[in-house]
Formats: C-alpha cells, structure tokens, sequence
C-alpha cells in the first residue's frame, strides 16, 4: 500500500490533522505515488449531479461520474458510458448499448436498470435536477419513456424529434446525466455520496478545506487518447486533492511555494510573473464561456430599448477587453462563441462605438440622467473590471451608472430572481448554438433568471432544437441574432480565455475550452 504523500499546511490554508495523509491505494500502474492538488475558489454545494450545483461541484462531480455520452474536446458528443447510439428514422428514439465490463466504485456492474433507476431519480420534482425541465415537456423536449430492452441495452423515447437530446444529457451543468450505483443514495432517497464509473472515487469533503478522490484502480478506459470529457481517461496519479483556497493571492503563493499542483484559473494581472517562473507552466486557451452585461428589459428605465441600445452604443469593446483580459479574452457582441462552428458573419459583427448616435437615442427616449444601478462583484476580479470600465465609458455618453459590488451568492441570487436594474454576469460554456440563446432566452415570469423574453426568438429557438441539418440551423441562429441586436436585452462582451498554471512537474495537464479541471492522464514527475 502507497500513502498519500504529506500535504503542505501553512498559514494559508485551514487544514486539520485530517488531512495528513488520509488515504491509502494500491498502485495499478508504474507511476509516481502522489496526489494532484489542484485548487477550488470556493466550496462545492454538494455531490449530487446537477443538484444544488455551482461550477466548483460540477468540476469535482466530473472527475467522478461518467454519462452515457460526453462532450469531446471540440465541443462534439462522444460515447462515453455507451458503446453506440441508436436514433430511430422517426427521430423520437435514442437506443443506447451500454459498454461491456464497465463496474462501479462500489464494485457493482453497471447494467440498463441502474439507467433506469437514476433517471427517474433525476426526473423527480423533489429533487430539483437542474435539468429537469429540459426533458419534462416545461423546456424543449419531453422524455416520454425510459426502458430496458436487455441488461445492456436502454431506449429512451421522446415526444418529438430534438437535435439537442444527446447535447442536453451531456451537459456540465446537467452533471452530465452522471450515471451512478443505487448505494449512491440511502434507503429514505437522501443523497449519500457519487459511487460512479468514473476515474476517480469520492473519498471525503471536509466543507472548507479539501474534497478528497483515490484512483479507482477497477477502471475501464476508453481506447485511444484523452478528449475532453470522452475518450481514454486512465488515472495516472493516486488521487486528486480539491483544496478551497478562496484568495487568489493565496492560491499563487501555495503554487509558488509547492503547496499545490494547479491553479485553473489564474488572474490575468499575476501571468506575467508566473510565465517568468522556471517552477511553473501557464496555459491559456480559448473558452466558450461568456462575460457580458445584463438588463432587466421590465423595468421602468430601461424597458425602453433606447436606453439599452445607448448604452451598447457608447462601448469600445475591443479596448474594454483588451483592459480587462490583458488581450487574453475574444471580444464577442454574439451569444454563440468565437470557436463555434455556428459563428458566422452575422455573429462576427463587432459594432464602433458611437457616442453622437448614443446621445440621440437618449434624447429620443427622453433621459434626463436618471442613474442605473449595476450590481457586480469582487469574487470573480473580471466582473468588477467589466463594470467600472463599462461605468466609465457610459458617462462619456451621459449615461449614469452606479455600482453595487455584493458577494458572489448574493449576486447569483439576485439573478436568478431578475432582481436587478443592470448586472456584470458570466455564463458558464453552452456548446450548442441553441443552448447559447436558450440561455438567456425564455418566459420570464416563469423563469426569471432568463435576460430575453421575446416571442417570436422564442419560436426561432424551438425550430432550431428540431432541426440537425446544419445549414438549416445556421439560418436560423443568424435570425435570432439580428433580433438579438436590436432587443439589446444585455451587452455580449468577450469570451475569457482558459488560464490555467501548474507546478513544472505536473505533465499532462490541459486548460480546455469548458475551462473545468480533469485529473485523469495526469502524472507528477
């Protein structure tokens, strides 16, 4: 048996006894004996996929549960827990072979029935699944049935055609439709622990400090390379140690000190003096997140388009990213990203700023100076820039801004009610280009959190989840995108870029377009 080597604990951190050496296993493979210790900004909310979640929870649940399919590295859909996938001529039926050999942590095989069970799970109002009404007729498709046909094999039937059906069950945010053993839930339906397929188990999580996971020495790899969240994903170290270092300064002075492995995501002001620094590798890539500015289109100020086209009006994009993102970011007026095959001229568009033609529409719409309150906040350093500069530059067109900064969960919580006049906000990864506008884009007074209530986009937006012919969907997006412009329900501003930095002895470690950490192929040398 090979322990887990000793953790550094130094000021910077919270750590108890607990978290010397806590775990123990065996080597499968002829590789260092070591832990990955890669960094978290905050806590997890929980392990349940796509429950309670944030994007630290999903980043840990990733590492642990598997789906049926996952998204590659080029934002396709992949095989991951199913060998094949067979969809009906009708279009109303997905036929899933599950792979052979493939066990649970727990050492259970994973068979259609466990499919089966955990769906329904999932399909429980109770359980508030994230992505419930994405598949129970309240969204954009309705899953009418789920059964097994053997005890490898499970169809799901749905009530119409739906292009984003294997896209939806591989969603991050979804927990990527993990699937799980029946003893990742007690005998009352409370939530336990992930027991997945995955390569790593959920070994501990001390709120606060770590989230432990050990290397599960029983996994079955893909064939090939790594990719994305599909394809071979070999564990290669002992274990991986999420540790919740809420300071970034902090955070970098453990990197720089060895305290930990791997920060995900660095700030753009701290990449110049880690690229100097022969202990450590900075990566960065481009992202299909997106930054932008949001506005309540029901409130009495800015209901009038007007005023939202002012502001949008009175931006120097280019130069508001350059600033914020240090040229790392993709300025981007457009929902869909800068890497996606769906980003075409229409969404290229980068329009001047213009600050004759932003006083003539105040003076239209009868502005006297009335000031905007724009929440934000310091916990993501970016969302604040993005508002002062944006704050700035508005002044400039006689636009009066006023900031608000709160905490992270107060903002989140304040969006998700629509309880605001303007906000700085970013939207994690949507890899489908009817996902980037369904995102924003819905019944407000049944989902307040959604920016864009416009029915006839809506109408667009159901046509584009049905149809898979891609020349048709672009049609489609370009519509959606002139509507978008000119409603102006927020200002799309940039695409960040993935930056991430390791220990120099950290190998096989990638930053990726969903900008989420993954353990697997990864070895200390």
């Amino acid at each position: 048996m090979t322990n887990f080597r000793t953790l550094a604990c130094g000021q910077i951190f919270t750590c108890g006894l607990a978290a010397l050496g806590l775990l123990a296993v065996a080597p499968a493979v002829a590789q260092p004996q070591e832990v990955l210790r890669i960094q978290l900004n905050a806590d997890i909310r929980s392990t349940d996929p796509g429950i309670n979640r944030d994007a630290n929870s999903d980043a840990v649940v990733m590492n642990v549960l598997e789906g049926l399919v996952a998204f590659r590295e080029d934002a396709s859909v992949g095989p991951m827990l199913a060998e094949s996938v067979e969809t009906s001529a009708d279009g109303r039926s997905y036929t899933f072979k599950l792979r052979k050999g493939v066990t649970f942590h727990d050492g259970t095989p994973l068979t259609a029935a466990d499919v089966v069970f955990d769906w329904q799970r999932y399909m429980a109002p109770q359980n508030n699944w994230r992505c419930l009404p994405e598949f129970d007729g309240s969204g954009r498709m309705k899953v009418t049935g789920v059964e097994t046909v053997d005890p490898l094999t499970v169809r799901f039937t749905l009530a119409e055609p739906s292009a984003l059906f294997l896209t939806t069950l591989a969603r991050v945010d979804c927990g990527g439709t993990g699937i799980y053993a029946r003893s990742s839930v007690g005998a009352d339906g409370k939530w336990i622990k992930p027991v997945g397929t995955g390569p790593f188990k959920f070994e501990a999580w001390v709120p606060g400090q770590y989230i432990d996971l050990s290397r599960n020495e029983a996994y079955a790899p893909l064939p090939g390379k790594p990719d994305g969240y599909a394809g071979n994903k070999t564990p290669k170290v002992a274990g991986v140690r999420f540790m919740i270092i809420p300071d970034p300064s902090a955070a970098k002075a453990a990197l720089l000190s060895g305290g930990i492995d791997v920060i995900p995501d660095i700030a753009v002001s701290d990449m110049a003096e880690l690229r100097e620094n022969a202990d450590v590798k900075v990566q960065s890539k481009p992202t299909m997140e997106l930054n932008a500015i949001l506005f309540q289109v029901k409130d009495p100020l800015l209901s009038d388009p007007r005023i939202r086209q002012a502001l949008a009006l009175s931006l120097d994009v280019p130069q508001l990213v350059q600033a914020v993102t240090e040229g790392e970011g993709k300025p981007n007026r457009s929902l869909i990203p800068v890497s996606s095959a769906y980003y075409g001229e229409p969404e290229a568009k980068m329009p001047e700023r213009d600050l004759d033609a932003a006083r003539k529409l105040l003076a239209e719409a009868g502005y006297k100076g009335q000031p905007i309150r724009m929440l934000t906040s310091k916990h993501y350093q970016y969302l604040y820039d993005m508002a002062v500069l944006v704050q700035a530059m508005a002044e400039e067109a006689g636009i009066k801004i006023e900031l608000e900064v709160l905490d992270w969960a107060t903002l989140l919580d304040h969006y998700t009610k629509g309880d605001y006049q303007a906000a700085a906000f970013s939207y994690s990864a949507r890899l489908d280009p009817s996902l980037s506008f369904d995102m924003v884009s819905g019944d407000k007074a049944k989902a307040p959190r959604k920016v864009w209530d416009n029915p006839a986009a809506l109408a667009l937006l159901k046509q584009s989840t049905q149809i898979a012919d891609k020349a048709q969907r672009q049609a489609l997006i370009d519509q959606m995108e002139a509507m978008f412009r000119t409603d102006v329900p927020m200002i799309a501003l940039y695409n960040p870029a993935a930056k991430g930095a390791t220990r120099a002895n950290v190998q096989g470690f990638e930053v990726w377009s969903l900008s989420q950490p993954r353990g697997w192929g990864v070895t200390l040398k």
